[in-house]
């Protein structure tokens, strides 16, 4: 029987994957880096007794975010070692996870033909990344899906936004701001993330797909959501430096809603204030 592999199942990403797959009852297995490391290529060729050619593989193992190059190298060695296992084996699809940090900026909506030149290591590591992949395997067996920013329960990375937010409100801490949290930017919800996910399994299809809301919130007013809900008080942070993506970044999902048209996703209001 064919089944799913999830390949860095103890992220925020795989494990919240792994929840859908369970609720949808798919046959799967995952692995963490403690039992397959994509570092070293002998270790990787475990997959080799693993794989069977009806087979449909999560790709979501990373050094994430890649801050350094170090970092870089590592994500970039693991996809290498990965691709010299499987260039002998047969599967049926392969679906990778990358970013939506590998487009360049721009005021209109990032589409997934939109200019791709990171300025930052990780939007570089997963373009690398992502050619390593379109030259190693055939096309239409290739999925690359690019999150925009994630949030939700479980998130260990903390990162600037409602994750970091929920997180000091808890403590009873002030939300900190840099600057007047003008910066406008797209938010998906875990939940709708995995779905989406584990429904693009059932789909024939191939290609390149930006999973995001197309929806802007400025970090101001995600604050002020959650200072309500938790009562906490909001202070600014004198910025340092250029404001990221000069505080504007459009994404479009309008490729991913030709896949699925009637797919509804949820309001980062309701869910910060039904959710935690």
């Amino acid at each position: 029987m064919s089944k799913v592999i999830v390949l860095g199942s103890k992220g925020f990403i795989a494990s919240n994957i792994i929840k859908k797959l369970k609720e949808k009852r798919y046959k799967f297995s995952s692995y963490s880096k403690k039992s397959i490391n994509l570092e070293n290529l002998s270790n990787a060729k475990k997959l080799a007794k693993i794989i069977l050619k009806d087979d449909e593989i999560i790709f979501t193992s990373a050094v994430a975010p890649a801050k350094n190059i170090h970092d870089f190298k590592k994500n970039i060695n693991m996809v290498i070692n990965f691709s010299k296992v499987l260039n002998n084996l047969e599967f049926k699809k392969l679906i990778y996870i990358s970013s939506d940090a590998i487009y360049s900026d721009s005021k209109k909506p990032l589409k997934e033909v939109s200019k791709k030149c990171p300025d930052n290591w990780h939007g570089l590591m997963h373009l690398v990344r992502e050619n390593i992949l379109k030259r190693s395997f055939n096309k239409k067996k290739l999925v690359i899906v690019r999150p925009t920013l994630v949030y939700g329960k479980g998130d260990t990375h903390s990162g600037y936004g409602p994750n970091l937010f929920i997180k000091r409100a808890k403590k009873n801490k002030n939300i900190v701001l840099f600057g007047n949290g003008e910066e406008l930017r797209d938010h998906i919800w875990i939940n709708n993330l995995s779905e989406i996910i584990v429904m693009l399994l059932k789909k024939q299809i191939s290609g390149e797909f930006n999973i995001c809301t197309s929806k802007l919130i400025s970090f101001r007013n995600i604050a002020n959501i959650v200072a309500k809900k938790f009562k906490n008080k909001i202070e600014n942070k004198k910025r340092i430096g250029k404001m990221p993506h000069n505080g504007y970044r459009p994404i479009s999902n309008q490729k991913l809603l030709k896949i699925f048209p009637k797919y509804k996703f949820a309001d980062i209001r309701n869910v910060i204030n039904n959710n935690y």
